[in-house]
């Protein structure tokens, strides 16, 4: 599965399945953390997360199940650089959670999270779901607004923990196949 749209003269977004344990994963895994990691310590303790408190967080929050059989890492590509990830982890025969959505603030606003996420709804569809669920914080507005934008609607909890401040979901659709029908499950 490979989702890719010209974005400008000089550059395009390709998203494809990639291994979640691959050097180009684990460091944009890394630069997601720590971009998350140091907005909430900005937020709460007015700095930035120590070497050590990225270390405890990355070790504390494995990625390990965003591989087949239980889920799937994509990795975005800018003009053939790795720019942008996301996961999806399977809840149960239905449902997918969408974690680790993160583009490089170099390329926001360049189409890339728009192309993540129609990755992210393909991925889900090959994974059986029929929906995708996501928790975030309320201060990652940039995320919510893209979020908003592609037809999550905010839900009830379904998770707890410290960063779990919004809950999101969204009932995808069944494929339309070319001549129309659809291609229900």
């Amino acid at each position: 599965m490979t989702i890719s749209t010209r974005q400008s003269t000089t550059g395009s977004w390709a998203v494809a399945p990639a291994d979640v344990g691959s050097a180009e994963a684990l460091a944009l895994l890394r630069e997601y953390y720590t971009d998350v990691a140091n907005r909430y310590y900005r937020l709460h303790f007015g700095r930035d997360c120590t070497p050590e408190e990225i270390e405890t967080g990355l070790a504390d929050s494995p990625s390990d199940d965003l591989a087949p059989p239980t889920g799937v890492f994509l990795l975005g590509r800018y003009g053939g650089e790795p720019d942008a990830c996301a996961g999806l982890r399977t809840v149960d025969a239905t449902t997918v959670e969408l974690t680790r959505v993160y583009v490089r603030p170099s390329r926001r606003g360049s189409g890339g999270g728009a192309r993540l996420l129609a990755a992210v709804e393909e991925a889900a569809r090959a994974l059986g779901a029929r929906r995708i669920v996501l928790d975030t914080r309320l201060d990652l507005v940039e995320a919510r607004t893209l979020y908003g934008r592609h037809g999550y609607r905010e839900i009830p909890a379904y998770s707890h923990g410290p960063y779990a401040e919004v809950w999101y979901a969204k009932d995808l659709a069944p494929e339309q196949l070319p001549d129309g029908a659809r291609a229900d499950r």
